[in-house]
């Protein structure tokens, strides 16, 4: 059951990660959304004089990432100690009277586990603040308004692909989010293989409920119409801005 539990586990995560992507392309979801506003935010920025506030944004994004990534760094070291004192946890795991029996490999196994998912985490965090750098750069690279040498066929392509990188940075922060959110379903295998498949279940199922049907989503696709225009009005552009940048068609 152990085995069992953890194959649930991998399959819930991997299975919900390529189900959302794919689902997102034609429903309205959290991410497609923000996307459309995260292109209509360029789009502005380029005739504005002033970008400070822009950069104030990108910059309390990043600082955001940052935190997940340093409290990923501290969780590892705590895990590691843990690892250290296996013997001390499993006897302390055998008094709790629901606890399923376990052997100190399995609960060694079960710390070796976490310790994966906040490294994954770690990596997914830095890999975002790095776009998030990168949308930077593009922000104080942006074209002024009164700069005619730019077309506005070239204004048009940085807001979408200025867009596209600041979506990445997000898309990079929301799977070290899941990441954490999934281990804390892991650590309820420490009670049992039946608490750690129904942990599992019910991320999904949080998860699915807030990036699908969420109240923020629905205030998110009432702004300016979004959610109408998304796969209707704006549906060329949309598609146009999930190619990539050197795909001959866009």
């Amino acid at each position: 059951m152990d085995w069992a539990a953890l194959a649930w586990f991998l399959v819930c995560w991997i299975a919900y990660s390529l189900f959302a992507k794919r689902r997102a392309k034609n429903t309205a979801s959290l991410s497609s959304v923000l996307h459309v506003h995260r292109i209509n935010w360029m789009r502005r920025l380029l005739v504005r004089e002033l970008r400070v506030s822009d950069a104030a944004l990108l910059s309390n994004l990043e600082r955001n990432v940052t935190f997940f990534a340093s409290s990923c760094v501290l969780v590892l070291a705590g895990l590691l100690t843990a690892l250290s004192v296996a013997e001390q946890i499993h006897d302390v795991i055998a008094d709790i009277y629901f606890a399923a029996d376990s052997s100190i490999l399995l609960v060694e196994l079960k710390i070796l586990l976490l310790i994966g998912i906040f490294i994954y985490a770690f990596f997914t965090f830095t890999w975002s603040m790095r776009q998030f750098g990168f949308a930077s750069v593009l922000v104080g690279a942006a074209p002024a308004p009164d700069d005619d040498s730019v077309t506005a066929n070239e204004r048009r392509n940085f807001a979408i692909y200025a867009a596209k990188v600041i979506d990445q940075a997000s898309h990079s922060y929301n799977y070290g989010l899941r990441a954490f959110y999934y281990s804390l379903a892991a650590v309820s295998w420490f009670l049992g293989p039946w608490y750690f498949i129904a942990a599992a279940t019910a991320v999904v199922g949080v998860l699915f409920q807030r990036e699908f049907r969420s109240a923020s989503l629905k205030a998110l696709k009432q702004v300016e119409n979004v959610g109408e225009r998304l796969f209707h009005d704006d549906k060329d552009l949309y598609r146009r801005s999930l190619k990539k940048p050197d795909d001959p068609a866009v």
